[in-house]
């Protein structure tokens, strides 16, 4: 039986929090300039065309305003933000060529055990770079491709790369998406071909170790016709005093009648601010399958959007958001109906603690030529105490009247009465208190991989010991 943790302070993050000194070989200077993206991608190796979208990304970065409508960002200077930090190795097949105390980092985290108990293959992303990555002998003899982004560039799929990188998340998106075109290293490629099925979960970890840095990997994932894809991501960081940054981006194609399923669970440290974009492309008859944990970040922005561009195509996301002390979390997700037939469905928790800021907002889009579509949204959300804030802002633009549109909302604080019912039963406060924050978040447990779930209720409980109503 593993060992209960303890409450300590707001949570015991010690799994997150242990760091090792000294562990870069080689970063770039703080800030932003060309001559830094121009050092970056000699250190990529980029190819010629690779170079001078990273330097137009910086254009459009620099003539680009900084959003103004979610939570402040006001303490995040990219000025003190270091872009770019290579660990002291390079990447590897074998897990005991990697050094040891980036070994061990990934250790305590659990991701050897998980490869070799459940995962057909895991890429292990260390502050700026991959430093491991394999998959099963036998996934890819179908012909399933799962590496690292960079070797991609230069191999033999070079060419599919340069034709879908950043063309679902364009630079002139948003700010931190012209910044992620600039800076990007790292990242993970999937090529899945078509009618082939990778029953077994593949799994990519991105751990942050550099005080000050910011962490820019891209996932692009192509799950061609008729296959099927389980992909997990995980990450996470130690505390600092200082701020850091993650603005990563993730790109999924699910190709005619596939099916791809994007499970995340994220704990990044509270001085993070999480700034990750997140798009998938879902074809005829396909469906994308989003399940997202947020725990962790000092400020939140993240709304993964699927859009649905062919008949029939199809779109889940399933989330739980967690905001504590000292955390605004704005998340939740968006859905673009292009074409007729297609279906949306929306299902969240949010729950806030200890003046914790947990926001949800959604969009949704219904255009003229998606006839017979339909959507439905329910968010609900939870406040432990009175001085916490959880807040609901859809949006829904339907510009058809020949579609099928619901949205349900609820915020409410935790029954004093269920309480003192359980209380009543035996049950200690703290323990009462779990028990219902765990049962108002179980539809979205039951839906992540084994381990996440023990692991997200697991912070649940450690969350509620010593939380007074």
């Amino acid at each position: 039986m593993a060992e209960e943790k303890t409450f300590v302070d707001d949570i015991d993050r010690s799994r997150y929090d242990f760091r090792n000194e000294d562990g870069e070989s080689f970063k770039v200077e703080e800030g932003l300039t060309p001559a830094i993206v121009e050092q970056i991608s000699r250190e990529k190796n980029d190819p010629e065309w690779m170079r001078e979208f990273r330097l137009h990304s910086l254009e459009v970065y620099n003539n680009t305003s900084m959003p103004d409508w979610g939570p402040s960002i006001e303490g995040l200077d990219m000025d003190n933000i270091v872009t770019y930090v290579r660990p002291h190795t390079k990447m590897s097949a074998s897990w005991d060529e990697v050094p040891e105390e980036i070994k061990d980092t990934f250790e305590r985290l659990g991701i050897p055990q998980a490869e070799r108990e459940s995962l057909a293959g895991v890429g292990a992303q260390y502050d700026s770079e991959l430093v491991y990555h394999n998959v099963r002998e036998e996934v890819a003899a179908k012909g399933v491709i799962y590496t690292d982004l960079e070797s991609a560039l230069h191999g033999e799929r070079a060419q599919m790369i340069r034709e879908h990188f950043m063309k679902l998340v364009p630079p002139t998106d948003h700010k931190f998406a012209a910044l992620h075109g600039a800076v990007w290293s790292g990242g993970s490629f999937v090529y899945v071909p078509p009618g082939v099925s990778v029953e077994i979960p593949l799994q990519s970890y991105f751990r942050l170790n550099s005080p000050g840095a910011g962490q820019f990997e891209h996932t692009l994932i192509i799950v061609d016709e008729g296959a099927y894809l389980h992909f997990i991501e995980g990450c996470s960081a130690p505390k600092y005093n200082v701020a850091n940054l993650h603005a990563g981006c993730v790109e999924l194609f699910v190709g005619k009648n596939a099916t791809l399923r994007y499970s995340t669970i994220e704990n990044w440290s509270k001085n993070m601010y999480n700034l990750n974009t997140k798009r998938a492309l879902v074809e005829e008859g396909a469906k994308v399958e989003w399940v997202s944990g947020s725990f962790g970040s000092h400020v939140s922005y993240l709304y993964p959007m699927s859009v649905l561009a062919g008949r029939g195509a199809r779109s889940e996301f399933t989330g739980v958001t967690f905001a504590g002390a000292g955390q605004n979390l704005d998340t939740g997700c968006k859905v673009v109906h292009n074409a007729p037939d297609t279906s949306s469905y929306v299902n969240t928790r949010s729950i806030s603690k200890s003046g914790g800021i947990s926001t949800f907002r959604s969009a949704v889009v219904v255009n003229e030529k998606a006839k017979n579509s339909k959507s439905a949204v329910s968010c609900q959300s939870l406040m432990i105490d009175d001085v916490s804030r959880s807040d609901t802002i859809p949006a829904m633009d339907i510009r058809t009247d020949k579609a099928d549109i619901g949205h349900e909302a609820r915020i409410g604080r935790i029954s004093d009465d269920a309480v003192f019912y359980l209380m009543s039963r035996g049950v200690s406060e703290e323990e009462a208190r779990a028990l219902i924050v765990s049962g108002f978040a179980e539809n979205v447990s039951k839906e992540l991989p084994l381990e996440y779930a023990v692991e997200m209720n697991n912070l649940i409980r450690i969350e509620m010991k010593g939380a007074i109503g």
